[in-house]
């Protein structure tokens, strides 16, 4: 993986700059290396990287003041919200500063009436639903790290979870934005209505991973929590059976609030990690969590109940109450973690495929992780084909995070290939970003790069993220691949 390289008179410059951040925002500029290290790296943390500063404002305005310092002095910027990223999004550059939005911690507002939130977005995931739980609400939108990752972050990735299939990402549950531009201009997307007149900017914003502006506040859509919720834990002899238990749950017509699946191997780290009661005799489980009035739960139930066993399956359990439908789903979250008691590193992989294809993908990236001698724990959102392969192997063993890298690609190639896409919610960041164009043609790319141009003409905001290379907008007519692209020569190209 390769990072654009420093700007070497930037870095000379480098106290002069600190110089001048602190006179622009006093006591909120760390600038020491041991200090620093916090902040060298994301969720990936394979890459590590010191920054020339970190700058932590608590404003609005300060981050306006910040980002017109650096937009007058060249200085590239990469926004980061709770470090939670696995795609790289956040990862530092020598020559730039990470603008740190943690101070931004406060629910402004809660608008019950319209059924919103406005939030800061150092806001976590989960305290939005926690703060408006005695009210039953709720937020939708639940990645698995909801315990710690930003409303902000989540808005950059468009992030999801397992809830996504009935209740959409963060772009079908996001109203509006305050987002800074590059010089330092303030404007406003959207608000509390459900539509606004004009260009879907927001639509824009959402997913850009912090190349258009950094977002401070933002507003989000809240739900009146179901009347009843039950989640099915069903165990099946093989995946492909799991699979087909998939599909004919979706073409009965019925649209679970969610559809998760795990492999034997994460079945097995989940269970020792949790005890949530999973069956370990099983190649794939299964958790199915339908919600809404009662009388169309326990109908729904029985429905998927029933098509379950038509699908093979061996063990089919029903949560008797919300403990315990709260326990199957705390395996599913922790699976992650979890899964550290098998190896002592993984490579996360996020990329979404059509849910025809789920068998015979999990059955090639079986074999793509077997040809570098690496083993894989599957752990997925079975109900919109979103994967999540967790390659496992040992950061200590020389070669074995390189072969990581190439089975990750291999597999995000496998999902290009069958029909799919390189990301379903972790964004590009830099672990996808030379494999850019196995999905898109340079074309494809170019008019992304005038969009990325729109709003920050001089490539300041997150350099060497998303887009293999990113020329001066002032030669929109070709883009050229970073040479990082040659790290996956022998894949095909799609």
């Amino acid at each position: 993986m390769e990072m654009p390289c420093p700007n070497a008179a930037m870095l000379a410059n480098r106290a002069a700059i600190v110089s001048g951040l602190r006179a622009t925002l006093p006591g909120g500029v760390i600038a020491e290396p041991a200090e620093l290290a916090a902040y060298a790296n994301d969720g990936l943390t394979a890459y590590s990287q010191l920054p020339l500063a970190v700058v932590l404002p608590k404003t609005t305005g300060e981050v306006a003041a910040v980002l017109q310092y650096c937009y007058d002095h060249h200085v590239k910027v990469v926004p980061r919200g709770s470090g939670t990223s696995l795609s790289g999004g956040a990862l530092p550059l020598a020559d730039g500063i990470v603008l740190g939005l943690g101070r931004f911690n406060r629910i402004l507002e809660i608008d019950l009436a319209n059924r919103c939130a406005v939030v800061q977005p150092g806001v976590t995931n989960l305290a939005i639903s926690a703060a408006v739980a005695a009210d039953s609400f709720y937020y939708a939108p639940d990645p698995s790290s909801q315990i710690a990752c930003s409303i902000g972050g989540n808005v950059a990735e468009n992030a999801g979870g397992i809830h996504c299939l009935k209740y959409g990402m963060t772009s079908n549950n996001l109203l509006g934005v305050e987002l800074v531009l590059m010089n330092g201009e303030i404007v406003r997307l959207g608000g509390r209505a459900l539509d606004a007149a004009g260009y879907d900017l927001l639509g824009i914003v959402c997913g850009s991973e912090g190349l258009l502006g950094v977002v401070t506040e933002v507003t989000v859509r809240l739900l009146p929590k179901p009347e009843c919720q039950r989640a099915l834990l069903l165990g099946f002899p093989t995946m492909v059976a799991a699979a087909e238990c998939v599909a004919a749950i979706i073409g009965e017509g019925i649209i679970p609030a969610a559809i998760e699946i795990m492999d034997r191997p994460a079945i097995a780290a989940a269970e020792a990690f949790v005890h949530a009661g999973y069956p370990l005799d099983v190649e794939a489980l299964m958790i199915v969590e339908v919600d809404g009035p009662l009388a169309e739960v326990d109908h729904l139930i029985g429905a998927v109940d029933a098509l379950a066993l038509a699908s093979g399956a061996t063990t089919i359990r029903a949560s008797a109450s919300d403990i315990e439908r709260t326990l199957f789903w705390a395996g599913r979250k922790a699976a992650f973690p979890a899964v550290g008691r098998i190896a002592s590193d993984y490579y996360c992989v996020d990329g979404t495929i059509p849910r025809r294809t789920l068998p015979a993908v999990l059955t090639a990236i079986t074999a793509i992780a077997a040809a570098e001698g690496l083993s894989v724990a599957n752990v997925f959102h079975a109900g919109d084909g979103n994967l999540h392969p967790l390659i496992l192997y040992y950061g200590d063993r020389p070669g074995q995070l390189a072969a990581a890298e190439r089975v990750g690609a291999a597999i995000l190639a496998e999902c290009v290939r069958v029909g799919g896409v390189l990301t379903g919610e972790h964004g590009v960041g830099v672990e996808k970003r030379d494999l850019m164009l196995r999905q898109f043609t340079a074309v494809d790319l170019a008019q992304q790069t005038r969009l990325k141009c729109a709003f920050d003409a001089g490539n300041l905001l997150n350099p060497g993220k998303v887009f293999p290379e990113l020329c001066r907008c002032a030669e929109m007519g070709r883009v050229h691949v970073h040479r990082g692209a040659t790290r996956f020569p022998d894949l095909p190209r799609f």
